[in-house]
């Protein structure tokens, strides 16, 4: 376990993330959600959005973005614990990854990373019901 403010994080999941965030880019994301978004659904895209942009933010600390990076890449790469091409079951696996990283940083989404994330899931699922 490793301390970080008031929480205790096991490092095994610090390790993880840390693998997985390899596969994190802001380029490979915003492709997978262009692609992916109506399939993956509204609450996987916000909880990917909610975490893109907390991690923004350039006084996060390094465990923190690690984290949020890690689940990110989990989230990009197609072949994971359930693949993402499964119909109806694809993006389950993701969802849990992004909720838990989620909680684990909690402390660090701002009201202002949730309206951020809400107005772009407002914009992205405003078009595709438009088409």
């Amino acid at each position: 376990m490793i301390a970080h403010s008031d929480q205790l994080v096991p490092t095994d999941r610090i390790s993880a993330a840390d693998d997985f965030s390899r596969h994190y880019s802001q380029s490979s994301l915003l492709a997978k959600l262009s692609l992916c978004a109506r399939v993956a659904g509204r609450e996987v895209v916000e909880k990917a959005l909610i975490l893109y942009y907390a991690a923004q933010s350039p006084q996060l600390p390094k465990w923190v973005r690690t984290v949020i990076y890690g689940s990110l890449g989990y989230f990009i790469l197609p072949a994971d614990a359930i693949p993402d091409l499964i119909p109806g079951a694809g993006y389950a696996d993701d969802l849990g990854v992004l909720v838990a990283a989620a909680a684990v940083v909690i402390a660090h989404i701002t009201p202002e990373v949730k309206s951020q994330a809400r107005t772009k899931l407002r914009e992205w699922f405003a078009e595709a019901e438009a088409e």
